[in-house]
């Protein structure tokens, strides 16, 4: 089989590296890849937003199934395209993929079928806005409606942060477009847990859930990033949650899909906040997230290609879904200064005994070098019996890997580990 997966960074390289593991598959191409997965992948220089040269891609090379991985594409109708030209691909189509394009669709569907999240307001006026904030509740979270590279979520803790925030989104433009509309919300207060699941609109299988570190610096300090590292399973996320998740969240939120005419196929992301009232969704993501699934799919014992292959022809509850019952621990490591400047270009080494555990996010291969090319720059992940094993494994590796300017955070599974040891 020729596969074919759209995006370049670690997340599409984890998916990547489980694809592989089909023996029917002879080829994956990725688009546009990166220079560190060349012994996975054939990587080809097409943008994961150039739509029209994706499928006409898929078609030259005659590519027998695509796996759509980011949410850019995901939300241009990617996998539309790829149908009208007779090829199957994994991932929501553009109908459905609003549910992460627009937060204040993802909201008035919440509302509409009663499922849990934070109370909220839209606003498509900055003077209306501005008024709001005035009185609304500290802190609050002043969200872009439309995609922002993760980066249109501002947790405002005073009044100016969050007039600051609205004149950025909706006056300045920051995010250009995804900025005319904005959601202003409550602050939850509780445990994160995100949760990936399998739908095909008729079935939902949720994955091993998993806890994100999302700050730059140790202690939960420092600017919002794409994720610094990752743990799976989530110890907040006991049996009675995910229950309770099961029945108030996800199959509501399928079936609200499926009301809506928007019938959701593909992995469906849950950002979750367990209060004190119980879980509410943070936020909805249209596809694998990243880091997430660099500890996720490692755990992942039946086989994805399967998978992804009934979600896409709506027979997912006749394959089988199983997760081991280890525990995976991922350590993001940076260029020093992301999120905000940092330098590109130096020499990444890795040990040839890791390299199976190393997931490439941004890096470009030149003169038969691997060199930095991102923020993010490698996510190693290791899986051990338990969490506190997978942590010094992965830390470990991390110590044997080598580039200039290298940045990583010291306690990713800290908090989770304090949970689990009481």
């Amino acid at each position: 089989m020729k596969l074919l997966v759209v995006g370049g960074g670690g997340r599409e390289h984890a998916i990547i590296k489980k694809l592989k593991e089909n023996t029917a598959v002879d080829v994956i191409y990725a688009l546009p890849g990166n220079g560190g997965m060349m012994d996975d992948a054939v990587c080809v220089d097409i943008k994961a937003t150039d739509i029209e040269g994706i499928k006409a891609f898929a078609v030259e090379k005659q590519v027998d199934y695509v796996v759509v991985a980011p949410d850019d594409p995901l939300v241009l109708g990617c996998v539309d395209a790829l149908r009208e030209a007779g090829i199957p691909a994994f991932g929501p189509d553009k109908k459905a993929a609003i549910i992460e394009g627009s937060k204040v669709f993802s909201k008035n569907l919440m509302k509409k079928y009663g499922i849990p999240t934070a109370a909220y307001e839209v606003f498509d006026d900055a003077e209306k806005a501005l008024e709001y904030v005035k009185t609304a509740p500290l802190p609050t979270v002043v969200k872009a409606d439309g995609l922002a590279l993760g980066k249109g979520v501002v947790i405002a803790m005073t009044r100016e942060e969050a007039e600051e925030a609205v004149i950025s989104a909706m006056k300045d433009k920051k995010f250009g477009a995804s900025g005319d509309q904005i959601v202003i919300e409550e602050f939850l207060e509780g445990p994160e847990v995100s949760v990936l699941a399998f739908t095909d609109g008729k079935a939902m299988v949720p994955m091993v859930s998993s806890m994100d570190h999302k700050r730059a610096h140790d202690n939960d300090e420092g600017l919002n990033t794409g994720g610094m590292g990752t743990i799976a399973p989530n110890p907040y996320y006991t049996e009675d949650i995910a229950e309770r998740c099961m029945q108030e969240i996800f199959l509501p939120t399928m079936n609200a899909m499926n009301a809506e005419s928007r019938t959701f196929k593909g992995c469906l992301y849950f950002g979750l906040m367990i209060t004190k009232d119980g879980p509410k969704v943070i936020e909805y993501n249209c596809r694998f997230g990243d880091p997430e699934t660099q500890v996720v799919l490692p755990l992942l014992q039946s086989d994805l290609l399967t998978i992804m292959q009934a979600v896409t022809e709506e027979r997912l509850s006749e394959v089988p879904v199983e997760f081991s019952k280890d525990a995976a621990a991922c350590v993001i490591m940076a260029s020093d200064g992301y999120p905000a400047s940092y330098e590109k270009g130096f020499e990444i080494t890795i040990p040839d005994a890791m390299k199976a555990h190393v997931y490439v996010a941004g890096a470009s291969f030149k003169d038969g070098k691997l060199l930095t090319n991102g923020g993010r720059v490698l996510g190693v992940t290791a899986v051990e019996k338990d969490l506190r094993s997978a942590i010094k494994a992965s830390y470990d590796m991390v110590s044997e890997i080598h580039f200039d300017n290298a940045y990583y955070r010291h306690d990713i599974g800290a908090k989770a580990l304090k949970v689990l040891e009481g």
